[in-house]
C-alpha cells in the first residue's frame, strides 16, 4: 500500500481512484433475529435453529414452520447472501445465508443490514482480515454493537468490490471442492479401516480381497517389527543451519500419515556420523511416548534423525500393513489406556512391543491391504496439499488486493 495514498499493491486493470475509509456504522446497523425460548424448540421438527455452538455447523434444535413464518414476517431476518457472524466465543466466525429455511440464536450471531451499501462477497473477504478491537469479557469474550459499527473499513468502488470479492470467491470455491474431496476420502479411509481389519473379538476382517481367506493369527509388535527409540540429544548439540531435522514427539501430529518436518531443532550432519543408527529412514513407523501418547505417524521425507523418547518400528513384513493397522485406533486406545504418569503421560519401548494385533498368515494380503490404503492416503495428501497451497495463495492475495 502506498503510505500517501490508500490504494492497494495489486488491483484490476482501470482501477485507479484511491479506496474511502469509513466505519461499518456508517455503511448499516447490526441487525439479530427475534430471541427463542428453549421451550419453542424440539430435539425434530421443521425449521433448524442454530445456537452458537451449532452455528455453522450441524443443527441440534428445530423451530416449528408456523413460528419461523410468524418471526421471519415481523422481525429483522438476513436476505440472501448477507454474512452472519459469532460474536461470542469463537468470535467471528462467519457463514454466508444462502436462503433457506433456517433460524439464528439472537444477539449472539449478527449481520450486517446494509441494504447494498457494500458488496457482499468484498465484506466477506473483510470479515476474514479485520482484527476486530475492543472485545470485551474475561473467560467468554464477547462483540459488542459498537464495537463492529466502529470499526473502520476502507472500500473502493462496488464495481472493484465486485471483481475483488468474485476473485475470492472462486479461490474459496476451489479450496471447498478439494475440503469437499479431502473429508469424504477421508471417511471412506475410516470405514476401510474399520472393515479391512478384524474388529474386537474376531479374527477375520469384515471384507478382504477376492482370494484369501482363513483367520489371522495374533502377534506382536515386537514380532513384526525392530523397536527403538533416539538419542538422548543436548541443546548444545543444535544449530540453525543444520542438515537435519531433529524429530522429537512435536513432529507427529494427530490422524497424520507422515511426520512434519517444517519445524523443529536441527543438527549438523557432520555429527551424524556418530549417530547413524538414529538417521531415519523412509517408511520407519514412529510412535509418541510421552505426552499424547500412541500417536502414529510415518517417515516421507529424507534428512531427519530420531530424538529420544519417540519410538521407531522398521517392520519385518509389510510396512503399509503395519502402518495401517496401527491407524485402526485400537493401538492408541491400548497405549492411552497402559501409560503412566502424573501431568504428562509416558508408555516404554517394552509396552510398544507387546502390543498385541493380528496380521493374515499370507504376507500377500497383508501387501494388498497396505498398498490399497496407501493410495487413499496418497489421494488425500494430494487435496490436503492443494488445500495449503490455495489457502497460501488465498492469504497473499489478501494482504496485496486490500488496503
Amino acid at each position: 500500500m502506498s503510505v500517501d495514498m490508500r490504494v492497494p499493491e495489486i488491483r484490476f486493470k482501470g482501477f485507479n481512484d484511491e479506496w474511502s475509509m469509513l466505519t461499518l456504522g456508517e455503511l448499516g446497523t447490526v441487525a439479530t433475529n427475534k430471541r427463542i425460548f428453549i421451550h419453542q424448540t424440539s430435539l425434530i421438527g421443521d425449521v433448524p435453529f442454530y445456537k452458537i455452538g451449532t452455528f455453522g455447523r450441524e443443527p441440534k434444535l428445530y423451530i416449528s414452520q408456523e413460528l419461523f413464518e410468524d418471526y421471519k414476517e415481523r422481525f429483522p431476518f438476513p436476505l440472501k447472501g448477507d454474512l452472519l457472524f459469532s460474536v461470542i466465543g469463537s468470535i467471528g466466525r462467519v457463514v454466508e445465508y444462502t436462503g433457506e429455511d433456517e433460524y439464528f440464536q439472537d444477539s449472539n450471531v449478527v449481520w450486517l443490514q446494509h441494504n447494498g451499501s457494500i458488496v457482499n462477497t468484498f465484506l466477506k473477504q473483510f470479515y476474514s482480515i479485520v482484527e476486530w478491537q475492543g472485545i470485551e469479557g474475561s473467560t467468554i469474550k464477547h462483540l459488542y454493537n459498537r464495537t463492529i459499527l466502529g470499526t473502520q473499513i476502507q472500500m473502493p468502488s462496488r464495481k472493484e468490490q465486485a471483481q475483488i470479492g468474485n476473485t475470492f470467491q472462486k479461490l474459496d470455491s476451489l479450496i471447498n471442492q478439494h475440503q469437499q474431496k479431502h473429508d469424504k476420502l477421508s471417511n471412506i479411509k475410516r470405514s476401510m479401516l474399520e472393515k479391512m481389519f478384524p474388529k474386537q473379538g474376531k479374527t477375520t476382517p469384515e471384507i478382504r480381497f477376492k482370494g484369501f481367506s482363513g483367520e489371522w493369527e495374533e502377534s506382536s509388535l515386537f514380532e513384526e517389527a525392530v523397536v527403538t527409540t533416539g538419542f538422548p540429544f543436548d541443546s548444545s548439540d543444535f544449530c540453525n543451519s543444520g542438515n537435519l531435522l531433529v524429530i522429537t514427539n512435536g513432529n507427529i501430529q494427530n490422524s497424520s500419515s507422515a511426520v512434519n518436518g517444517k519445524v523443529g531443532n536441527r543438527i549438523a550432519i557432520e555429527k551424524v556420523d556418530l549417530l547413524n543408527q538414529y538417521a531415519l529412514n523412509i517408511g520407519d513407523i514412529l510412535v509418541t511416548m510421552d505426552g499424547s501418547v500412541g500417536r502414529t505417524a510415518k517417515v516421507i521425507e529424507p534428512n531427519q534423525i530420531l530424538a529420544q523418547r519417540v519410538g521407531r518400528l522398521v517392520a519385518k513384513n509389510n510396512t503399509e500393513f503395519l502402518y495401517q493397522s496401527l491407524n485402526t485406533g485400537a493401538f492408541l486406545d491400548a497405549m492411552t489406556t497402559i501409560s503412566h504418569g502424573g501431568t504428562i503421560k509416558h508408555i516404554s519401548l517394552s509396552e510398544i512391543g507387546s502390543y498385541m494385533l493380528l496380521v493374515p498368515k499370507n504376507i500377500e494380503e497383508q501387501e494388498k491391504i497396505g498398498s490399497y490404503l496407501q493410495k487413499l492416503d496418497a489421494l488425500i495428501y494430494q487435496h490436503q496439499h492443494q488445500i495449503t497451497k490455495l489457502n497460501n495463495i488465498k492469504q497473499a492475495c489478501l494482504r496485496k488486493m486490500f488496503v
